[in-house]
């Protein structure tokens, strides 16, 4: 298991973190928010979820993986 901390701009509220732990839980990872730190702590299989493909889920949701 990978565990990896992105930083993602654009979050300002409940609904955000719901949205981007709900996007990256639908890759196959699971993702915990921390609003305040503008971060998201992801942890996954790397045989089968890419982290592109986390970041690529977080970005269609609005967001910027800085």
């Amino acid at each position: 298991m990978a565990n990896v901390v992105l930083k993602v701009e654009g979050m300002t509220c409940g609904h955000c973190v719901s949205a981007v732990e709900k996007a990256v839980g639908n890759t196959g990872a699971v993702g915990k928010v921390d609003l305040a730190g503008k971060k998201v702590s992801v942890e996954f299989d790397e045989s089968k979820v890419t982290l592109e493909a986390v970041k690529a889920a977080i970005e269609d949701q609005g967001y910027d993986v800085v």
